[in-house]
C-alpha cells in the first residue's frame, strides 16, 4: 500500500469556465438552440395548418359527393315515377280496381308550413285511395317508412271526414325477393318494372292491408 497521500483535487469536478469568452459562447449556443426550437415549432404549426386544410378539403369533397349521389338518387326516383305513373291505372284495372284519378307529388302538411309526409303517386276513386311510394331500389326501411306515411295520410283523411278505404303500394325499378316478400307481408302491393311498362305483383293468398 502506497504511503503517497491522495491528491484531493483529483476527485473534484473541474470548475466551470466563467471567462467572458465562455459565457458568450454559451449564450450563442442557447440562442441557436432557441432558434432551432422556434423553427421546429413553426414547422409543426405549418404542418398542422396543412393537415387542417386537407381535412377541410376532404370534407368539402365528401359533401359534394354526397350531394351528387343524392341528386342522382332523386333523378332515379323521378325516372321511376315517369315509368310507373302513365300505366298504373290500367295495371290496377286488371286487378278489378278501377281508379278515376291519378296525381303525383303530394305533400302532407299544415298551414304553418310543416311537412309530415310526401306521397309520390296517388290513385283515387269514390271508394278508395291508393298511395304509391316509388324508389329506384326499395329496401325494408323504405317499406317501414311507407307504413308511417300511410298512418299520417289516414289521420289527415279522418280530419277531412274522408272515410274512403286506404291502401298502399311500393314500386321499384329493381327489387330483391326479400324486399318483395316483406312488402307483401306488410300488406302492400309491389310494383316492378317489366320491359317498357310495369307489373303489379299479387301473390296467391295476398290480402292487401287497409288503413
Amino acid at each position: 500500500m502506497s504511503d503517497t497521500p491522495i491528491d484531493n483535487a483529483y476527485w473534484r469536478s473541474p470548475s466551470p469556465d466563467t471567462s467572458p469568452q465562455a459565457i458568450w459562447a454559451l449564450l450563442r449556443e442557447i440562442a441557436e438552440s432557441q432558434k432551432e426550437t422556434d423553427r421546429r415549432m413553426q414547422e409543426t404549426d405549418r404542418r398542422m395548418q396543412e393537415t387542417d386544410r386537407r381535412m377541410k378539403e376532404t370534407d368539402r369533397r365528401m359533401k359534394e359527393t354526397d350531394k351528387k349521389i343524392g341528386d342522382l338518387g332523386n333523378r332515379f326516383g323521378e325516372l321511376a315515377e315517369h315509368l310507373v305513373a302513365p300505366n298504373i291505372k290500367e295495371k290496377f284495372k286488371s286487378l278489378n280496381l278501377i281508379f278515376e284519378y291519378v296525381s303525383r307529388d303530394h305533400i302532407l302538411g299544415d298551414y304553418s308550413g310543416n311537412r309530415y309526409a310526401e306521397i309520390d303517386i296517388i290513385l283515387e276513386n269514390y271508394e278508395m285511395v291508393m298511395a304509391i311510394e316509388v324508389k329506384s331500389k326499395p329496401d325494408i326501411n323504405d317499406v317501414n317508412k311507407h307504413i308511417s306515411r300511410m298512418e299520417i295520410l289516414r289521420a289527415r283523411m279522418e280530419i277531412l271526414n274522408d272515410k274512403r278505404k286506404l291502401r298502399g303500394s311500393i314500386a321499384g325499378a329493381i327489387m330483391t325477393n326479400d324486399v318483395r316478400n316483406y312488402i307483401h307481408k306488410k300488406g302492400f302491393y309491389s310494383i316492378e318494372q317489366s320491359g317498357d311498362t310495369v307489373k303489379i305483383n299479387e301473390p296467391e293468398g295476398f290480402t292487401p292491408r287497409e288503413w
